[in-house]
């Protein structure tokens, strides 16, 4: 017992003389700026890099002297404060503190005053809030996304996929470096290649993201989960585009993803080997228990696509018609609230069928013989629009602009929401945001209701909650993976297409693509508003044409106008800014080369071209 006591006395020196040798502060924390939004406001900062930092204390201007205000995280870079009206703000300072509690010199302060904001406001700030939840929410060890706020050290397979693709869009709007960005993707693959549990290749719904084993989704649900793992190849394709540098590490980053990608045994997921369908789940331990064949319409039609492009454990292209499309069912054809459904059931089903499988494939100007799925998914989306508007059953909060049913929690559990069927009067945000391709007004109607009405009750440190129901005065005090990432990415889709353009470059995808799908010129960002572009397109002339060609339009009065030049997959080759035209007769010349310089193959394109709020397409021939 005196050893014992002796050995503490000891100890307690030793921690005493450290902690009264180390009276080094921090350095101040550099690169605070301000956002100052409609209602909130938020501060950024650098990180600071010493081993034993505590945090960083926020002091804000009362009076003439900045008191401290509250503390944050050493590993958080951002703090938010919600004013609620317009023009309010006031002063703020910060410094860092390590864990003996020295304190850094204060930054020189910075004053915010919230502001009247623009469409494009509203989605980088949407944007960059949901952002957090990938990169500062993400697993510590793996980098992978948690499920769901407070869900431990639980990590979603798929929803980490979304994450992926979120990392990217991040990199492209400047939130992280590119550097950060590839490091931790090196992370999550590395974690994926060496710790966690795969089975045929593929991974589980749940798994552990500190051991990578499998967490049970179900009781036979413990093993590998081919949807889940779809979603995840989605966002490792469209990275491995994205990192296409000859540094190392973005070298290994590909090379990582590659092996990942074709180690995903398709086939087996096949059940048998005559089989044209896919199969959700196997297990290890119960095999084929769960008996899910994956038949459409529905989110499971990227396992095919995916399947059909893989240069390893290949299925037949047939497989999407003989299995996906083999439903008697799968066919609609009818009319809702005006708008025609190509496929599925009546009013859609949820709306995350239109979100999960096109977050990387571009379903534009493309079709198959069932339907163009650029058209079918705006289509969906504007039913549910029509259907939160006429309100059948009398929920409170449903109007035009709130809006967009789906897979979410509710007051009561967790429910996948659709129109009639299954609807308790809970809306989620994920639902009209991530239809921002296929409704770019309607949705960021969606956004500016949410923010100005509901407020920091739908708003917080990761963007907006997941869901609200008014007839219960409800807001979610949770955040989903699988919701959050729709909205980050596809908000990117419709700004600047960066995913669609990185999924759909990869080689696999476009031999997948030829082998489905035949071109469709029908399909545009707002071919719905075509008819009231407000302006005549003139054709080109000379079509076909072997050098150059001159876009001919006509405007009603003075409008920016750009054009795009897509190939028939659908994937964009050149932007062409041309400014401001005043009203008149105006041409733009195409020289047939693409946004680097290089002359295009010979072969047919087609054009968007944008003025003012419409846009119009045509279709040309380029000869060599």
């Amino acid at each position: 017992m005196k050893s014992n006591c002796k050995y503490s006395i000891i100890l307690a020196i030793l921690f005493v003389s450290f902690a009264a040798a180390d009276t080094i502060p921090p350095a101040k924390p550099t690169g605070l700026s301000q956002i100052s939004y409609e209602k909130h406001i938020d501060l950024t900062w650098n990180a600071n890099t010493e081993p034993d930092l505590g945090g960083y204390r926020i002091y804000k201007r009362q009076g003439n002297e900045f008191l401290l205000y509250t503390i944050i995280t050493g590993t958080q870079q951002w703090f938010t404060e919600w004013y609620g009206s317009l023009g309010t703000g006031n002063s703020y300072k910060i410094s860092a503190f390590d864990q003996f509690g020295n304190e850094s010199e204060l930054t020189d302060s910075i004053t915010t005053l919230t502001k009247e904001m623009s469409d494009e406001e509203f989605l980088d700030m949407t944007q960059r809030a949901t952002f957090r939840y990938f990169w500062d929410y993400a697993h510590p060890y793996s980098g992978l996304a948690r499920e769901r706020t407070n869900s431990g050290n639980t990590v979603t397979i798929g929803g980490s996929g979304f994450g992926v693709m979120a990392l990217l869009v991040g990199i492209h709007r400047g939130y992280i470096t590119r550097e950060q960005g590839r490091d931790r993707l090196l992370k999550i693959v590395n974690f994926l290649t060496n710790r966690a549990q795969r089975y045929h290749g593929a991974f589980s719904h749940w798994l552990d993201g500190q051991t990578g084993t499998t967490i049970p989704f179900s009781t036979y649900d413990n093993g590998g989960d081919l949807v889940e793992t779809s979603f995840m190849i989605q966002g490792l394709l469209a990275a491995r585009q994205y990192f296409d540098g000859a540094d190392t590490n973005e070298v290994k980053l590909r090379q990582a993803i590659t092996s990942i990608w074709e180690a995903v045994e398709w086939t087996w997921y096949r059940r048998a080997s005559f089989s044209p369908h896919l199969y959700w789940h196997w297990s290890p331990n119960y095999g084929w228990q769960m008996n899910f064949k994956l038949v459409g319409w529905n989110e499971t039609m990227i396992c095919y696509l995916l399947g059909i492009a893989s240069p390893t454990y290949k299925i037949l292209a047939s497989s999407f018609s003989q299995g996906f499309a083999s439903s008697s069912n799968y066919v609609n054809g009818n009319y809702f609230y005006g708008y025609k459904l190509f496929v599925g059931s009546n009013y859609g089903g949820p709306l995350f069928f239109a979100h999960y499988s096109f977050l990387g494939f571009d379903p534009r100007f493309k079709k198959d013989q069932y339907a163009n799925y650029f058209l079918h998914n705006q289509n969906h989306a504007l039913i549910h629009r029509a259907y939160c508007a006429q309100n059948p059953k009398g929920h409170q909060g449903y109007n035009e602009n709130s809006w967009g049913l789906t897979a979410c929690d509710n007051p009561w559990g967790y429910s996948a929401h659709e129109p009639h069927n299954n609807d308790n009067g809970t809306i989620a945000p994920t639902a009209a945001l991530a239809s921002m391709p296929y409704t770019p007004t309607e949705s960021v109607g969606a956004i500016k209701y949410f923010y100005r009405t509901h407020g920091n009750k739908l708003w917080g440190s990761y963007g907006f909650k997941d869901a609200f129901n008014m007839n219960q005065s409800w807001f979610a005090p949770s955040y989903l993976a699988i919701d959050q990432g729709p909205i980050i990415v596809m908000i990117e889709n419709h700004r600047s297409g960066l995913i669609w353009n990185k999924f759909m470059a990869n080689p696999e995808i476009q031999m997948m693509v030829d082998s489905l799908f035949t071109p469709d010129s029908a399909t545009s960002v707002k071919e719905r508003e075509k008819d009231e572009a407000g302006f005549s397109l003139n054709g080109n002339y000379p079509n076909p044409f072997k050098n150059i060609t001159n876009i001919n339009f006509s405007l009603p009065a003075e409008s920016e106008v750009n054009i795009i030049i897509y190939n028939l997959l659908g994937r964009r080759e050149r932007v062409i800014r041309g400014g401001n035209y005043s009203s008149g007769a105006h041409s733009i010349a195409w020289d047939g080369r693409d946004d680097s310089g290089k002359p295009l193959p010979q072969g047919a394109y087609f054009f968007a071209i944008e003025a003012g709020a419409g846009i119009k397409t045509g279709k040309l021939t380029l000869i060599r």
